[in-house]
């Protein structure tokens, strides 16, 4: 079987798991281990570790109430005069219903562990337990908490830049096959996923909170949130171009600006009579050509620690 190289990567967020998940095990084992304890502090620290700040939090919050529902429903169900199956059942069902009404996208793994460890565990001590258990994920998910937002925090935002920079040489592309002379329209596939892929991206990195380098990020989210909103503005020019029956023709300035660029155009007859479709697709053109130069000049101010903004033809 082959083995693709970017499947062998081995991530910070990978390692500060495997360290967070340690940490929260040693921390419990010092009031007796046991394999309960420590399958739980796993649980905890494993699922806080999400890519942001927000989503950490949020991850950390289900995980202690949906614990604490799930201690409440075990107790309850050892007092009911009901067979363990049943338990686990309607408990289970409880659960996931209630996961799926209130949107929880977490896993309702630790809920449902809980409730059928009570219930099948009949000489169990439940109030002991219950708490112990909430105790443990409690530890587990402060440890993976602390580890994740203050250690090698997750921090996207040159993936966001490297999209907008694939962005801007996708324009040129974009160009250059529109004015290449055989009078096929390209699409604009490459620069939607391309445009999808950076809000993603953006949309994650606006959820961090790295203490150390806060203006910093703020400067840069400034910076891309402002890119964003100017390839929206490009993308739309570029559908408008795509959807005309025929290109028109390019005047003087334009086969200037995109020669600069470095776009080989090879439809360059200029004549006197003017039609409409040469107007409406000198405008557009103009139009992406003025919104690609933002984005580079927008780009020129990204704070990027030890390395320049990529040469890039204006």
């Amino acid at each position: 079987m082959k083995v693709m190289n970017k499947n062998l990567h081995i991530g910070r967020r990978t390692l500060k798991t495997a360290a967070a998940v340690i940490l929260a095990m040693m921390l419990v084992s010092l009031y007796g281990a046991t394999p309960s304890k420590m399958i739980f502090a796993m649980l905890g620290a494993m699922g806080v570790m999400e890519p942001t700040f927000k989503r950490s939090m949020e991850a950390c919050l289900t995980q202690f109430v949906g614990m604490f529902f799930g201690a409440t429903l075990g107790v309850l169900f050892l007092y009911l005069p009901l067979p363990w199956q049943l338990c686990v059942g309607i408990g289970i069902v409880l659960v996931i219903t209630l996961y799926n009404v209130f949107g929880i996208r977490f896993s309702p793994t630790l809920p449902c562990l809980i409730i059928v460890i009570m219930s099948i565990t009949p000489d169990i001590q439940p109030l002991a337990y219950a708490g112990g258990r909430l105790w443990d994920t409690t530890i587990g998910l402060l440890v993976g908490l602390i580890i994740n937002v203050l250690i090698l925090p997750y921090d996207n935002s040159m993936k966001v830049r490297k999209n907008i920079v694939y962005l801007e040489d996708e324009v040129i592309a974009f160009l250059e096959e529109m004015f290449d002379g055989d009078k096929k329209l390209p699409n604009t596939k490459k620069a939607t996923k391309t445009i999808d892929a950076m809000a993603e991206q953006l949309d994650i990195f606006s959820e961090q909170w790295i203490p150390l380098r806060k203006k910093q990020n703020e400067k840069r989210l400034e910076i891309l949130q402002e890119c964003e909103g100017k390839a929206r503005q490009l993308l739309a020019r570029m559908e408008v171009l795509s959807r005309m029956k025929t290109p028109g023709r390019l005047n003087e300035e334009n086969i200037k600006r995109l020669t600069l660029c470095g776009a080989k155009v090879t439809d360059t007859t200029i004549r006197d009579d003017v039609t409409e479709a040469d107007i409406v697709t000198n405008y557009h053109v103009k139009q992406i050509l003025n919104l690609r130069q933002a984005l580079i000049e927008e780009l020129e101010q990204f704070p990027v620690k030890g390395k320049k903004h990529k040469e890039i033809n204006r």
